[in-house]
């Protein structure tokens, strides 16, 4: 990443280049949020979400085993971002897998569900 935002729009730009929209919960914290904590957390997250040291497509996948492994619904966001930053269906099956060894059979019978939602996102996505 060349230069970091420094603007909420600018922020809230990254939402729509990682996913192709903003999602609902972040549009109501930039709308409802205090504008220099939002502009704080944007500048945290920015810093950690886009490390020199690793490619998008490897960030995205990694937070997406996270949040599957959590059981959360933030997960097919991070798939789709994923599949926008490169990776394939197979690697999400692959990482959904890898959270089955740590969480178990729910996170096998969830993913099915789960890329059936990141398909259904990726589809709204490309209008």
């Amino acid at each position: 990443m060349a230069e970091r935002p420094s603007t909420v729009e600018e922020f809230r730009a990254t939402y729509e280049d990682m996913l192709g929209f903003v999602p609902p919960r972040v549009a109501s914290r930039f709308e409802q949020g205090e504008p220099e904590v939002l502009l704080a957390q944007e500048r945290l997250r920015n810093l950690i979400m886009y490390p020199e040291a690793l490619d998008q497509k490897t960030v995205q996948l990694v937070l997406f085993g996270i949040l599957h492994a959590k059981l959360s619904d933030a997960a097919k966001l991070h798939g789709l971002a994923a599949l926008r930053a490169g990776a394939s269906w197979d690697e999400l099956r692959a990482v959904i897998d890898l959270a089955f060894l740590f969480t178990g059979y729910s996170a096998a019978n969830r993913g099915p569900q789960l890329l059936a939602d990141i398909a259904d996102l990726e589809k709204k996505s490309h209008g």
